[in-house]
C-alpha cells in the first residue's frame, strides 16, 4: 500500500479561489476586510510565518498591515495597540503572533483581542463556543486539518481518531472538531500510558508534538489503513520534518499528509476565511458565502 498524499498546497489554492471571489463580492457591497497582525520581538520562524500570511492576505485581496514590537515591550505597550486595533472600525482581524517574549502574559494579551476581531480563535469566548459547537472563528490549524479530511472524504463519523497533542493551539479544539462530527476521540500526551497500544487504534491519527528527533511517529505506531495527519514543524539538521516517519508511514497509512505542504498551507489559508468570517459578521453580510459553510 502506498498512502494517497493529502496536499496542502493544492486544497489551500481552491480555497484561496473562492475567498477571492468572496473578498470581490464583499467590496461590491462596499466591505474591504482587513487584518492586523502585531509581532513582539524579531523571532526568525515567526517573521518566516506572518510573511506568508500577509502574502496570502495580498492573493485573495484581503488589506493587511503588521505593528512590530521591540522585543521588551512592556504588557501596557501591547494592550494600548491591541485596543487601538479592537476600535478602528476598518480592521476586521486582529492576530497576536506567538511565541511572545518569556516576560509577557500570552493569554491576558489574548483575551484582551474583541472575540469579533479574534481571527485565531483563542479568546475564552470563541473557545468557549467551540465547545458547545456554536464557534464560527475557530483556531486555524485544527481547521484546516478538518478541511483537509472533508476535502479527501476521509469518513469522521464513527472513526476512532487518535490526536497526540493536548494545546490549547491544536489538541483541545481538534478533539471538540472531531467530536462534532461523531468521531471516537482520544487525546494522548506525554504522560500517556502505551502510546503505540492507543496509536496502533486509530482510524485518524494526528500528531502534533514537534520535539524531533526525541520523538516521531514509527510504521510500528499505525494501524494498516490509517489516515495520518502530520501537524509538527521541526527543523533537523537543515531540513523541515514532521513529527512522521514520512517514508515508511506513507507505505502503511491509506492517507498522509507531506510536511512541508500539508497542514500549514491550510492553515494560513483558514486564517484568510476567518478574516472574511468576522468581516461579514461585523457588517451583518447574511449572503455571504463564508458564513453558510
Amino acid at each position: 500500500m502506498t498512502a494517497v498524499v493529502m496536499d496542502g498546497r493544492d486544497v489551500a489554492s481552491r480555497v484561496k479561489q473562492t475567498l477571492k471571489e468572496e473578498v470581490e463580492y464583499m467590496k461590491k457591497v462596499g466591505v474591504s476586510p482587513k487584518i492586523a497582525t502585531i509581532l513582539v520581538g524579531d523571532d526568525p520562524p515567526s517573521k518566516v510565518y506572518l510573511a506568508s500570511k500577509h502574502k496570502a492576505a495580498g492573493e485573495v485581496g484581503i488589506a493587511s498591515e503588521n505593528h512590530a514590537l521591540s522585543g521588551f515591550a512592556k504588557e501596557d505597550d501591547v494592550i494600548e495597540l491591541i485596543d487601538r486595533l479592537n476600535g478602528d472600525p476598518l480592521v476586521n482581524g486582529i492576530l497576536l503572533q506567538l511565541p511572545l517574549p518569556q516576560h509577557l502574559d500570552g493569554r491576558r494579551m489574548i483575551e484582551r483581542i474583541s472575540p469579533q476581531k479574534d481571527v485565531d480563535g483563542l479568546t475564552s469566548e470563541n473557545m468557549g463556543l467551540l465547545f458547545y459547537g456554536q464557534a464560527r472563528l475557530i483556531p486555524c490549524t485544527p481547521r484546516g486539518v478538518m478541511e483537509l479530511l472533508h476535502y479527501y472524504h476521509i469518513p469522521v463519523a464513527g472513526s476512532r481518531a487518535v490526536i497526540i497533542n493536548r494545546s490549547t493551539l491544536v489538541g483541545k479544539p481538534l478533539f471538540h472538531l472531531l467530536l462534532s462530527e461523531d468521531a471516537t476521540v482520544t487525546v494522548c500526551h506525554s504522560k500517556s500510558r502505551d502510546l503505540l497500544g492507543i496509536t496502533r487504534q486509530a482510524d485518524i491519527l494526528i500528531s502534533a508534538v514537534g520535539r524531533r528527533p526525541q520523538f516521531s511517529v514509527t510504521r510500528e505506531m499505525v494501524k494498516d489503513g490509517a489516515v495520518v495527519v502530520d501537524v509538527a514543524m521541526n527543523r533537523v539538521a537543515g531540513k523541515l520534518l514532521g513529527d512522521v516517519d514520512y517514508e515508511e508511514v506513507s507505505q502503511k497509512a491509506s492517507y498522509i499528509t507531506p510536511v512541508p505542504g500539508g497542514v500549514g498551507p491550510m492553515t494560513v489559508v483558514m486564517l484568510m476565511e476567518n478574516t472574511l468570517v468576522a468581516a461579514a459578521k461585523q457588517h451583518n453580510l447574511s449572503g455571504s458565502s463564508v458564513l453558510q459553510r
